[in-house]
Parts: structure tokens; C-alpha cells; sequence
């Protein structure tokens, strides 16, 4: 490229992600590591020949058809790249990459710990101390929550996570079900102990803890919608640390709010940051675990998420196709 090409950031990044990036490119970071608004993201990508943005931009058709001839490249901080508008993109000719695989572990390793949380009460035990509730020591009776070992799992999207997820559930003596476009290879399903549903519907029947791990995309939306969370047991568990959108919030809190539904862990929401104030009040009671967006939150994963960043654009610039482009045909 003749001209020096300006790599734009949208947030801070790992010290020694950014300190390897000012040392291999022309890039221009987001000091204060506020979300860029609207106007911010018009006005970085009218000069930036690569956007590195993250979940919190959305990065609609609008800004990207009102894009300067230069823009190139968007090579998105994370996987999930459905805040992305990729039509739009293609037909800019803008190409676009992702971070795949490097938080795969991290993130089944939150999904496990919020498995175990909801069922053993975990997140109500540990305010009663610290907060001064009534505690007489000891009970038979008391805090009783419900046993893992024996209980069915339905694991919804068997991708990189899903399979992560089945093999920590195995541990704790959990059956493992699941739901995908196309039942994973015959030795991966044998490894993992895991049985295929073609209909999620049928699975939905008869797990006791459902564990979400597909990708946001038109087709996904409301997946688990009102009339499927009620082919639920009414004590089943579920937890979503993929996408807020795949579930509809609105019919699952109307569901736990009249007792129909078990419980819920929650990682992320459907029109975060904002949080439906429903979820504060059942949390408060102990009915839903809230986390916020912690999933992937470890050193390790955002500084090889931040390595892929480095390594895709590298490529891109040298005139070579990058390791983890993103084609429309792949969502």
C-alpha cells in the first residue's frame, strides 16, 4: 500500500497488545476506553484503513457504505462478529476478520462455574456473611439446593465451546445432549458421551440444564422463544453466556416471575449494557445468577485475542489472505 495505512482502535486494549501494535503499525488507540458513539465510529472510519472494533461497536451498514475510500479492513477484537453489518462489508469490498478459538476454554470454564452456582445456591450463600443476614449456623434443611450428577445437560450450538463444556460436564457426572445445524463427527460425539437432537424442541423436553453457546444471526434470534422455554421442565436451569438475543428475555422473566421456570445464569443480556430491572429484582431473590459479560475476561484471552488482531492485519497488509477472514456464507 503506497500510502502509511492508519489503524484505528475503538478500545483499550492489554498493555503489551498495544505496545506490539504502536510497534508494527501507523495506530491511533482509544484513550479513555469509553464505547465511540455513533458519530466517533463516522468519523475514525472516514480515514482509518483498519477499524479494530469490538463488541460494544455497531458497526451498521450506514457507517460502513459512509466509509472513506480507504477503509480496507475490519478486524474485529472477539469472535462474535454480529454487531458487524457483513453484507454491507462485502459489498464495500471491506474485508473483515475475528478472534476465534483463543477463548474457548476460559469461557467454558465460566459457563461450568455458573452451572454449578444456580443449582447449589452458590451466589445466595455468599452474600449472607458479608451482607449481615440472619445466619443460626447449621441445618438439615437449610439452603437446599439441587445435585449435578445424574442431571441432563442440553448443550445448544456444539462448536469450539460446546464441546469444551461437554467435556468438563462429563466430569461432574453429567448426561450430555445436544443441538446443532448437523450432528459434530462420530468420534467427537463418542469422546464426549453427547446424543444428537435433530428437533430442539425434543431436546428442550427433556434436559434439566440447558447451556447456550450459539452465535447471534438472524436465524438465532429469539431462538429460545416463549413457546419454546415452555417445553422446559418447570425446575430447569438455563444459562447464556453466548448471545443476550438468542433468548427472549421478556418471556423467560415473565416465566420465573410467576414461578414457571427453575432458574437462570446470565452473562450476557439482550439489549446490553442495559439491564432489564426485572432481572436486578430476581436476582435479589435468589431466582437468576447475573454476571456481566465476564465470559472470556482473563489476561490470557485478551492478549491472544490481541496477538490474532496483530497477526491478521500483518497479513492483510503484506497483500496475503488473513488466517480468520469471515465470509458472509459462514454465518
Amino acid at each position: 500500500m503506497s500510502e502509511t495505512p492508519l489503524i484505528v482502535v475503538t478500545r483499550r486494549l492489554p498493555a503489551m497488545v498495544e505496545d506490539r501494535m504502536r510497534a508494527l503499525f501507523h495506530v491511533r488507540f482509544n484513550g479513555t476506553d469509553e464505547p465511540m458513539t455513533r458519530e466517533d465510529l463516522a468519523a475514525v472510519m472516514s480515514e482509518a484503513t483498519v477499524l479494530v472494533p469490538t463488541v460494544t461497536d455497531r458497526v451498521d451498514a450506514g457507517l460502513i457504505e459512509g466509509a472513506g475510500p480507504s477503509l480496507r479492513m475490519i478486524a474485529n477484537f472477539g469472535n462474535g462478529v454480529d454487531h458487524i453489518d457483513m453484507a454491507a462489508a462485502t459489498r464495500r469490498g471491506i474485508l473483515v476478520t475475528n478472534t476465534p478459538g483463543v477463548l474457548t476454554e476460559d469461557t467454558a470454564d465460566m459457563t461450568m462455574a455458573m452451572i454449578l452456582a444456580g443449582p447449589r445456591r452458590l451466589a445466595e450463600g455468599m452474600r449472607i456473611l458479608p451482607d449481615g443476614l440472619e445466619w443460626k449456623g447449621w441445618s438439615p434443611t437449610w439452603m437446599l439446593g439441587r445435585r449435578l450428577g445424574g442431571k441432563q445437560l442440553g448443550i445448544l450450538g456444539m462448536g469450539r465451546i460446546g464441546q469444551a463444556v461437554a467435556r468438563r460436564a462429563r466430569a461432574f457426572g453429567l448426561g450430555v445432549h445436544y443441538h446443532n445445524r448437523k450432528p459434530v463427527a462420530g468420534r467427537i460425539e463418542e469422546a464426549l458421551g453427547a446424543t444428537y437432537w435433530e428437533s430442539l424442541d425434543q431436546m428442550l423436553a427433556r434436559v434439566d440444564i440447558l447451556s447456550v453457546h450459539c452465535p447471534h444471526t438472524p436465524g438465532t434470534f429469539h431462538l429460545l422463544s416463549a413457546r419454546r422455554l415452555k417445553l422446559m421442565k418447570p425446575d430447569a436451569y438455563l444459562v447464556n453466556i453466548a448471545r443476550g438475543e438468542v433468548i427472549d428475555e421478556a418471556a423467560l422473566i415473565e416465566m420465573m416471575e410467576a414461578g414457571l421456570f427453575g432458574g437462570a445464569a446470565l452473562d450476557v443480556f439482550e439489549h446490553e449494557p442495559e439491564v432489564d430491572p426485572r432481572w436486578i429484582a430476581l436476582a435479589r431473590k435468589g431466582r437468576v445468577l447475573l454476571m456481566p459479560h465476564m465470559g472470556s475476561a482473563t489476561i490470557e484471552s485478551r492478549v491472544d485475542m490481541g496477538e490474532k488482531v496483530i497477526v491478521n492485519i500483518r497479513t492483510f497488509l503484506d497483500n496475503h489472505r488473513p488466517p480468520d477472514r469471515v465470509l458472509p456464507s459462514m454465518m
